[in-house]
């Protein structure tokens, strides 16, 4: 998800509780999405649309806590 930046997601995992909870729901989504599109889980399409809309905002801020993390360690 953010291979260029694993390093500081690897830190941010280990120190931030609030970057943990953002990721791991991240993932529960992203897998949800996934069974979704894939046709393993039934979906109407509202419901899929909102849910990503909601895992596309959840990798937004932690995009954003990236950027401060970078931005205060420069």
């Amino acid at each position: 998800m953010f291979e260029k930046d694993q390093d500081t997601v690897d830190l941010l995992l280990s120190e931030s509780d609030t970057f943990r909870r953002l990721y791991d729901k991240h993932i529960v989504l992203k897998s949800r999405v996934k069974d979704a599109n894939g046709g393993v889980i039934s979906m109407d399409p509202l419901a899929l649309e909102k849910l990503k809309k909601e895992k596309l905002s959840l990798k937004d801020q932690m995009v954003v806590m990236i950027k401060n993390y970078h931005l205060s360690h420069a």
